[in-house]
């Protein structure tokens, strides 16, 4: 094959030198003669495509595991056609020595950044938010939680919000009798939604919601008001909007990661962090020893409070979510009991029955 004009460029300077290019006499490599006379040989194993156009194929050189900076840009059509046929590895892609080790340390690096943001630096954030939100922008922050965990128990549309005459005022004279007297900050909105799940999860702004489920396995409305005690030290506590910003702050971060995230469904991640209660140990004790608080002042016995996770603690197979999302309840139900706090029933036997109708 007769030689063919290529241009070559050294990798050291933008300049750009004509050259003549041709098989090496051995077939197994490229020979560069330059106008100056001097010979480059690229063996076509070395051979690596940058660019390959209808018009043009660029190549470059590896050298010692890496590719150098030169590049040949041949436009002969019967020299690229035989570049094509007899370089081996001309389209391959080569990981240059030490990449990987880079790649890992970058990524473990990035990893490590991520961290740091979700599980230090936005919980402090979330914290100094919590306690600088408006109480009016928190209660209503807090019902669109509600209302999005509605419709999520609702398979996309609202879910019956139980209100039953006689159940809901049995509801409101359980929360009237743990709360007067108490001097709590929230004006407390407690709602029982027909669901199954056996659950009670704070909300942000004194909202407090019952699933049916709960209310279904209880056996004495003085097991409901020892877990509505605690969901309401959690309010109290403000925990529920800490979680609330920490999980959105979750899904704005993960969104920037892995895609966007809407605000609608940062709020339904908000609200699902929320139902499953993902506290830390410290505001779970809280919560409980203002639980023992509320039963005491209330002088209703907390013997309910700790026979509920006893008996759940208990159970075989699927574990409720209530109880599953608070750990140690042995240890909790034992403290409870420990507490030796008696007094009279939550509610009388025709309340609590009622309360347990309040879905229908």
């Amino acid at each position: 094959m007769a030689p063919a004009e290529a241009a070559f460029y050294d990798g050291h300077s933008a300049a750009r030198r004509v050259v003549q290019v041709s098989p090496g006499s051995d077939a197994k490599s490229l020979l560069i003669q330059t106008e100056q006379g001097s010979a480059l040989n690229w063996p076509l194993s070395d051979l690596r495509a940058v660019d390959d156009a209808a018009d043009r194929l660029v190549v470059t050189r590896l050298r010692a595991g890496e590719t150098t900076e030169a590049r040949l840009v041949l436009t002969d059509p019967a020299l690229i056609a035989w570049v094509k046929s007899t370089a081996p590895d001309l389209f391959r892609r080569d990981v240059a020595a030490g990449t990987l080790p880079k790649v890992v340390l970058r990524v473990a690096a990035a990893l490590g950044a991520v961290a740091f943001i979700l599980f230090v630096l936005l919980p402090a954030i979330s914290d100094r938010l919590a306690e600088a939100l408006p109480r009016d922008q928190e209660v209503a922050f807090g019902k669109a939680v509600v209302r999005q965990m509605s419709e999520f128990f609702g398979d996309g549309q609202a879910a019956l919000v139980c209100d039953a005459p006689a159940g809901s005022a049995a509801l409101d004279q359980m929360v009237a009798r743990l709360t007067d007297g108490q001097g709590l900050t929230y004006d407390l909105q407690v709602s029982v939604i027909d669901s199954p799940i056996v659950n009670a999860f704070a909300a942000p702004g004194g909202h407090v919601v019952i699933l049916r489920g709960l209310l279904d396995e209880a056996q004495s409305a003085d097991e409901v008001a020892g877990v509505l005690a605690h969901e309401i030290g959690h309010v109290e506590a403000r925990d529920a909007t800490r979680l609330a910003f920490r999980a959105a702050g979750s899904a704005g971060i993960l969104s920037l990661l892995f895609g966007d995230v809407s605000g609608g469904a940062a709020i339904t991640l908000a609200g699902n962090h929320l139902m499953n209660a993902a506290y830390t140990r410290e505001a779970e004790a809280a919560a409980d020893d203002f639980a023992l608080r509320l039963l005491a002042g209330a002088s209703i016995g907390t013997a309910g409070f700790a026979d509920f996770f006893d008996r759940i603690d208990g159970m075989d197979g699927d574990i409720p979510a209530y109880l599953s999302t608070h750990p140690d309840s042995a240890l909790r139900a034992a403290q409870a009991r420990a507490s030796g706090t008696a007094g009279t029933p939550a509610l009388s036997a025709a309340d609590w029955q009622a309360l347990r109708a309040i879905c229908g």
